[in-house]
């Protein structure tokens, strides 16, 4: 097998890595084991297997003194690492990790690989780099070039241009924190500052979750399970999926049965966690951030409102309270259209084809236009209002999306409430467009502060389903709202089709622009939606998917338009329920 001339990128981090690729002028993250994040771990099993990855990142729980993570914080260090009563470098940690990107990217490509370009943090001391040169020779790589972290994030959202830009980049990862501030101009690309944090990030966050699970057993169960290891594993992980779960709802729960045995019976765990709670644990790691944010600043002898772009880079930056914060601090909605846990390496992918002398067009991804969103009593210019706008899906996210937000009753009583659903930027959503309505009716009769959880979801198609239930009893409301990025008021969708007709020539009822065409156009979409879910639910789903695709069809044979709108409005349901 003969080297090929690709350069690949790769993004080594501290808790998970890339690596990418530039294939038909664009940059592809290539899967590992059905994930294109690589756990950084490293292990040696019982039986003396190595372990590199997910596999590592599974026995770490158990065999702590038998398997290694975090390595990036210690390259540049002399020091060695204990693994499976033995030492290595942490270059040689790195190599393991590094070689398995390597090997990954090779099965992909079909052919041997000899060069990358890796990227490191921006305040990467000259031992730091060169130990991560000196790790992609132990993996059998040429390290074309190293290049920052921020630097390659700009890449992949390709922020450069002949205009000068100032960009800021926070990047939180699983194990790091930093931000770094860059001057661009035409294809030049400098760091200002950067500032940070070498033992911070979403491990952290975690470890709060887990005291708060910890400190509940021992008040509600008057147990202390941080002496059992395989409880504590489950703990952590049982935390990890939380916080990412309160990621795009208000609330998560963590249910962990037969979590230990003592000498009373097993013990089990069992608990809600608020997003609310969960941003209190956090807040004071978020305020750290924040006032690096402002050191990297006045380091480049810049202010807030010098800032052009700022761009979320790792992970952690999907936490919704750090992006609120940096609304708030920054004054502009910070940049997620790129996945932030591959933008790195999608940057660094893009370095490498530049290298290599490919011409690359950068990353592509489907975000909405539009945000979204519904209206609460809430403050507004320092008094209660009720018509606040509340948004849920904001524009520039990647789509599909799904996100959830709670709210409360205001009245003693109240069995029922209305929920409208906006589009627009505004925070009077008066000012915004109303784009749907419906009405909750037969809440429980109890106090005020009764939940309800609304959900709003945007699927590829621009259908925006949005759902209102209350969280006590379950009882749910909900709408289908079609071509919600793509909607025009009505004068304007009429004065479209004047100027429309006006260029080509036809009258009103010629073409298919009108209702009817517009009708048949979703209803034909739909049933394409339901003939690609049809290779992956049940038969029994996959029944009533035919069922309702034939009434569609029979409808639109027969010419019934009222039959087409109420056919193809319960396969959009069925649809949803299925995507849910």
């Amino acid at each position: 097998m003969c080297v090929t001339d690709t350069i690949i990128g790769i993004d080594l981090g501290t808790t998970n890595s890339e690596v990418a690729v530039v294939r038909q002028g664009r940059p592809q993250v290539i899967e590992i084991e059905g994930s294109r994040l690589l756990p950084s771990v490293v292990g040696i099993s019982d039986g003396g297997e190595l372990l590199v990855g997910q596999a590592a990142r599974n026995q770490y729980g158990l065999r702590p003194e038998r398997t290694v993570r975090s390595i990036k914080r210690r390259m540049g260090e002399e020091e060695k690492v204990a693994l499976a009563g033995q030492t290595y470098t942490p270059q040689e940690i790195s190599a393991l990790i590094l070689r398995r990107l390597k090997q990954a990217a090779e099965a992909e490509l079909g052919e041997a690989v000899g060069r990358a370009v890796i990227t490191v943090p921006a305040y990467f001391s000259d031992a730091q780099r060169q130990a991560t040169r000196d790790a992609g020779e132990l993996a059998g790589l040429e390290v074309v070039r190293i290049i920052n972290e921020p630097t390659a994030a700009s890449l992949a959202y390709q922020t450069g241009g002949e205009a000068r830009r100032t960009t800021l980049v926070y990047d939180l990862g699983g194990g790091t924190f930093d931000v770094s501030v860059l001057r661009q101009e035409a294809d030049v690309t400098e760091v200002l500052a950067s500032h940070g944090n070498r033992h911070l990030g979403g491990d952290d966050f975690d470890d709060k979750i887990v005291e708060h699970l910890v400190a509940h057993l021992r008040s509600e169960a008057d147990v202390d399970p941080t002496g059992d290891a395989r409880a504590m594993a489950r703990i952590g992980r049982a935390a990890e999926a939380a916080k990412i779960a309160l990621t795009d709802a208000p609330y998560a729960r963590i249910e962990e049965e037969y979590l230990m045995e003592t000498d009373q019976g097993p013990v089990h765990l069992s608990l809600e966690l608020a997003r609310s709670d969960y941003e209190a644990l956090i807040e004071p790691y978020v305020a750290e951030t924040l006032e690096a944010v402002h050191v990297a600043l006045d380091g480049a002898g810049l202010a807030v409102s010098d800032v052009d772009e700022v761009l979320l880079v790792g992970g952690s930056t999907r936490t919704p309270v750090i992006q609120q914060r940096l609304e708030a601090e920054l004054r502009r909605q910070p940049r997620a259209e790129i996945d932030p846990d591959l933008c790195v390496a999608e940057g660094a992918a893009i370095q490498a084809a530049t290298v290599a002398g490919q011409r690359v067009s950068g990353v592509l991804v489907d975000v909405t236009p539009y945000t979204f969103g519904t209206s609460a009593i809430s403050e507004l210019n320092g008094e209660l209002y009720p018509y606040t706008f509340i948004p849920l899906i904001r524009k520039n996210t990647p789509i599909p999306v799904t996100k959830s937000e709670a709210f409360q009753t205001v009245h003693d009583g109240q069995t029922e409430i209305d929920v409208t659903v906006y589009q627009g930027e505004d925070p009077d959503a008066l000012n915004n467009t109303e784009i749907g309505a419906f009405r909750v009716e037969g809440l429980s009769d109890v106090p005020a502060g009764n939940i309800i959880v609304s959900t709003f979801s945007l699927d590829l198609d621009g259908i925006l389903h949005v759902t209102a239930r209350e969280k006590r009893t379950g009882l749910e409301r909900r709408i289908s709202i079609d071509n919600a990025t793509a909607r025009f008021e009505q004068d304007e969708m009429a004065a479209a089709r004047d100027r429309l007709q006006a260029l080509t020539g036809e009258t009103a009822g010629q073409g298919d622009t009108g209702p009817e065409g517009e009708l048949e156009r979703r209803a034909e979409e739909l049933i394409g939606q339901a003939q690609r879910l049809m290779e992956t639910v049940d038969a029994e789903d996959r029944e009533d998917l035919v069922n309702m695709v034939e009434t569609v069809r029979e409808a639109m044979t027969k010419g019934d338009a009222q039959g087409v709108q109420k056919a193809a409005d319960e396969l959009s349901e069925m649809i949803f329920y299925l995507e849910a």
